[in-house]
């Protein structure tokens, strides 16, 4: 597999909280040049076999993807995971437990925001879900921007979503090692998904890499939608100093919110392992 390859290893369809099916995702990403690809719901596996079947229907190569939530030094982080087996128990089974918090969570949320004035917003948020098991911030957010109450989805984080704000409620996800058991023992790689969103200190920040590896995590994304040149560069150096490989994925959920569509985003640089390299057999 070459180096300076556009791949594009993380988005979402509508099996989580994207806006467009597997099938649209994977014309869309082939129209834009993507040599291979994966689809990465949150918490869900759900649209593998349909993303397989629409990568093969365009000539695209494909690997298994999905996004976990877990709970790190208190705050939510994403490991991304490729090149598994979709229907393997222990993983799914474990997907399934993750989904469990999220609809009790929303009905939290709406209750929060019912008691500065928005009310209803758990049913309004509904339906822009596909799954209604991973009813999301998201959802919530397009809603009130449907409605009126913001212009677009930052300003509803902002004022809204986020921590100390009323509709915001934290949710326990899955340990960092369960989602890297649950990923490698599915055949697949771990990957910690944009590293710079979370905000943690140097200190936090070392210790999910060092604990990451330790659990057999494997490759973390460099090149991403939410990250900037400046920290592309600072990670590639984490991936060098971790040893671990680098990915590349535009985090793209639809065509009017995402900052960058698929198959859009500069190159890995070259001095890094990309890790469908290490992934070659897992590519159908």
């Amino acid at each position: 597999m070459k180096t300076y390859m556009n791949a594009d290893l993380h988005c979402h369809s509508v099996v989580s909280d994207g806006t467009l099916t597997p099938e649209v995702l994977a014309e869309r990403a082939k129209a834009n040049g993507v040599e291979l690809w994966a689809l990465t719901d949150h918490d869900e596996v759900g649209g593998q076999d349909r993303a397989l079947a629409a990568a093969r229907a365009c000539g695209m190569p494909y690997l298994t993807g999905t996004e976990i939530s877990v709970t790190f030094a208190n705050q939510t982080v994403h490991i991304v995971g490729l090149g598994f087996d979709a229907h393997h128990t222990g993983l799914v089974e474990g997907l399934r437990r993750t989904r469990g918090g999220r609809s009790e969570r929303a009905q939290e949320m709406s209750d929060g925001l019912a008691k500065v004035g928005i009310l209803n917003a758990y049913e309004g948020a509904l339906q822009y879900v596909g799954n209604p098991e991973l009813i999301s911030r998201t959802h919530f957010a397009r809603h009130l921007v449907e409605t009126g109450v913001c212009s677009d989805t930052p300003e509803v984080f902002r004022k809204f979503l986020t921590e100390g704000k009323p509709g915001y409620v934290p949710h326990r996800w899955a340990r960092l090692q369960d989602a890297v058991q649950w990923i490698t023992d599915a055949g697949g790689m771990a990957v910690i998904a944009h590293p710079a969103r979370y905000g943690f200190t140097p200190n936090e920040e070392y210790a999910l890499f060092s604990e990451f590896k330790t659990h057999g995590g494997r490759g973390v994304e460099v090149i991403t939608g939410s990250h900037s040149s400046q920290e592309a560069v600072r990670y590639a150096e984490t991936a060098l100093e971790f040893g671990l490989a680098a990915s590349r994925g535009s985090d793209f959920h639809s065509p009017t919110e995402s900052r960058i569509d698929l198959g859009t985003l500069p190159l890995l640089p070259g001095q890094l392992t990309p890790v469908w390299e290490l992934l070659a057999d897992r590519i159908q």
